[in-house]
């Protein structure tokens, strides 16, 4: 949550220092002043401008505005005076980085403002300062009106995929959470009792070693079944939790259409290297429950899959010739419906048409990876 004096955006990269070469500028206009007392001014108003630039840099909370202010008043009196209005191309920049959104709105209306009546009343004036470099001039204004938007909004963004980006990693780790409470629980339910049978049982039979032979026998017979019976379980429980990778679901959908006597094309990559293996697997279960639908309702002579990796998403399309989906079973299909909740789970999405056959487009996101920024961008 963003704290009260948290309004200035804490890297901004070397861009502030790189506006700082533009400082040679307001020289030119100072010194073609013929008054001492003006020129001794301007550069006054230069290097405090500069100071305070620098401040509102490093300053935190409400001292930020109060430099922020200050140049403001130096920028409209090096305007009035010299003509030089390219300080206000300056504080854009610098209001655009603000993060807070009240303070942004503030500082940005307050510079709007006081930009365009300084320019006004120089052009009433017919200050010729301003008549001479015009198109500068309107630049200059252009600049306060976009560059302060675009940074605010461009910083708003970086700060959202930022948060996004926080967001799959905290999902991520839940969802390792909840995976080994339920392998736990698995492992609890599947061993725990027959571990303890074999146990029990173990015992049983060394005691009955001595006395009861063949009784002895029988239990160590039950302790290897159980013990087998385990190891099978166990084995299941493994195959289940390694998920099913794309490559093979397409495998077992080629056979199963072949046997059912439904002509299979695919197009497209089985290895998208953007998909993450919770993503991948389901797919590889929509796949599965989306074949297995045209098998049994469809009476489909040909199935056609496409798997299309775009810069977002992961996007799947399976297409029949059949007898297309009915509304009942639009609605209230038990496996549609479970293919809707499993997309739902990874933010993915599912699209039904029915038609000229049926064709559903599997949507799931790509993993997040974000391309190299420039320092402060």
């Amino acid at each position: 949550m963003q704290k009260w004096y948290q309004i200035f955006h804490r890297s901004t990269g070397l861009s502030p220092y790189v506006w700082v070469v533009f400082y040679i500028l307001p020289f030119y206009f100072i010194f073609r002043s013929t008054s001492t007392y003006q020129v001794v001014i301007g550069v006054v108003m230069i290097v405090m401008f500069f100071l305070f630039y620098v401040l509102s840099f490093v300053s935190k909370g409400w001292i930020v505005y109060f430099w922020t202010s200050l140049q403001i008043l130096i920028s409209i009196t090096m305007s009035l005076l010299f003509g030089y209005v390219y300080f206000s191309l300056f504080l854009a920049f610098f209001i655009g980085n603000i993060k807070n959104k009240a303070g942004f709105f503030t500082l940005y209306s307050i510079h709007l403002v006081t930009t365009l009546i300084t320019v006004n009343y120089g052009l009433l004036t017919r200050n010729p300062f301003f008549i001479t470099q015009l198109p500068f001039v309107l630049v200059s204004v252009a600049g306060v009106i976009l560059l302060p938007v675009t940074t605010y909004n461009r910083n708003k963004n970086d700060q959202l995929q930022d948060q996004l980006e926080h967001a799959n990693k905290r999902i991520s780790e839940l969802v390792k959470l909840e995976e080994r409470q339920r392998i736990s629980r698995d492992l609890h339910d599947t061993l725990g009792q027959k571990l303890s049978l074999i146990g029990l049982k173990s015992d049983l039979a060394g005691k009955l070693i001595s006395r009861d032979p063949t009784r002895a026998q029988s239990e160590i017979n039950d302790v290897r079944q159980t013990a087998r019976t385990a190891l099978k379980e166990v084995r299941e429980m493994v195959t289940r939790m390694r998920g099913t990778r794309l490559t093979d679901e397409i495998f077992r959908i080629e056979q199963i259409l072949k046997v059912a006597e439904i002509d299979f094309a695919f197009e497209g990559t089985t290895e998208p290297d953007k998909l993450t293996l919770m993503n991948e697997n389901v797919i590889s279960m929509c796949l599965k429950e989306a074949v297995n639908n045209i098998v049994k309702h469809s009476n489909a002579s040909a199935c056609h899959i496409t798997v299309e990796s775009t810069e977002t998403d992961l996007v799947t399309t399976v297409k029949d010739n059949g007898i297309g989906v009915s509304s009942d079973r639009l609605n209230r299909g038990n496996g549609l419906q479970g293919m809707r909740e499993r997309l739902e789970f990874v933010n993915g999405s599912l699209e039904i048409r029915s038609g000229e056959g049926t064709t559903l487009i599997i949507r799931v996101p790509n993993a997040l990876r974000h391309p190299d920024k420039e320092a402060g961008l």
